[in-house]
């Protein structure tokens, strides 16, 4: 009777420990910039759209009865410290998937952390086209991507009839790579198209050498390819010389800024008239799940949603399917699920591409993107206009003038 008891006992034990390891989160690594020198508005809203998306997840009943556990590290913008971030995620935290980060370089350093542990990573918002070409096979991108903005603004050009286009970019991987390939596509698609770029150091506040040739000889269009905070110090200092926006020359903003919570903040005027790449338009229409995310996420910030917003919550979603369809957290089966899946996410149906050349190696090709225009000051994006719509080409004959 003893023996049986003590069975019993140990079975009970057994079922226990197995239901708490049952149980157990879901770790997933997060790595943003929470602090300067990185873009800290795109952190936070990358932060606040996985926050959304895990209590979406959990208060659903989580992944197989196990709630999803975020775990954040700040990466500062600095690929050293976005390296560092992931070796402690992986190694000490145990994290089953890295997401959320939305820097190039620092992305370029972490997949490299990734690829030597093999563990799942999934980019938000890197657009670096040498992200994708590594190849590297735990690394997965939802996100936007350097050569479809590339072919955008080409396309854009080509159809305002620009003859001279400058751009100024950041000097960061993502910055430069955008730069040169805009003049590839603009080479390709617009050889008529006088076309040239300009290196900008991202920590710098004053631009005027650059800006202030462009008085005696202004270009069609000025396009920007930088992150806030020079964005927007970039931005200002060119309305401020009365080089851009005017009546003669545009800018297109190629990094995709106008629905950042700190944008009407910090350059008032100076934006108006300026054309802008986007990811994300209110007029745009969203699968279910991206409704859902937007209404979570408006009740959660007070705040508008916007396009990092859709991209973070994509990327936690698609682990937890991974996770699902693999019927483990183990990385091959992870990995496997994702190259396999075909899912509809809050921005359309996603899938990821096996073609191991340029920039599609596990890449969504069809990352939907518009162009609108800023009309007025403090103007929402809900209610800047849509000149293109996603999958249209654009149309001039929308454009408004700059007075």
């Amino acid at each position: 009777m003893l023996f049986r008891r003590a069975g019993l006992l140990a079975a009970g034990l057994f079922a226990f420990s197995a239901t708490a390891f049952a149980a157990d989160p879901i770790k997933v690594g997060v790595t943003i910039a929470q602090s300067p020198p990185g873009s800290v508005s795109q952190g936070t809203q990358v932060k606040d759209g996985l926050e959304v998306a895990a209590k979406m997840i959990n208060d659903a009943g989580g992944v197989d009865g196990r709630k999803i556990e975020l775990i954040f590290e700040d990466t500062q913008g600095i690929p050293e410290k976005a390296r560092a971030a992931v070796e402690k995620l992986i190694t000490r935290d145990q994290v089953v998937a890295v997401t959320g980060e939305h820097q190039s370089s620092a992305a370029l350093a972490g997949i490299e952390v990734a690829h030597r542990y093999h563990i799942p990573y999934i980019n938000t918002n890197g657009w670096s086209d040498v992200i994708r070409e590594k190849g590297y096979p735990e690394v997965f991108n939802p996100g936007n991507y350097n050569s479809r903005v590339a072919i955008a603004v080409a396309d854009t050009m080509k159809s305002l009839g620009a003859k001279n286009v400058v751009a100024f970019c950041e000097n960061t991987d993502y910055g430069v790579g955008l730069a040169k390939l805009i003049g590839v596509q603009i080479g390709e698609r617009a050889k008529d198209i006088n076309y040239k770029y300009e290196t900008l150091d991202r920590a710098s506040k004053d631009f005027l050498p650059a800006i202030l040739p462009l008085k005696a000889n202004p270009p069609d269009v000025v396009v920007e390819i930088m992150l806030p905070p020079a964005a927007y110090i970039l931005i200002n200092q060119l309305n401020e010389q009365g080089v851009a926006p005017t009546k003669k020359t545009l800018i297109y903003d190629a990094s995709g800024i106008a629905d950042y919570p700190d944008f009407w903040k910090n350059v008032s005027d100076s934006a108006v008239g300026m054309l802008v790449f986007g990811l994300y338009h209110p007029k745009m229409p969203l699968p279910e799940l991206g409704k859902k995310i937007a209404a979570a996420y408006v009740a959660k910030t007070k705040g508008d949603p916007n396009r990092l917003l859709f991209q973070a919550a994509d990327s936690l979603y698609l682990i937890a399917e991974a996770i699902k369809v693999g019927k483990s957290t183990k990385p091959d089966d992870m990995i496997k699920a994702l190259e396999n899946i075909k899912w509809t996410g809050t921005r359309g149906e996603i899938t990821f591409s096996h073609e191991k050349s340029g920039f599609k190696y596990h890449q969504w090709l069809d990352v939907p993107y518009v162009t609108f225009q800023i009309t007025k000051v403090n103007e929402p994006v809900a209610d800047m206009k849509l000149v293109q719509e996603p999958g249209k080409p654009l149309d001039p004959s929308k454009l408004e003038k700059t007075k």
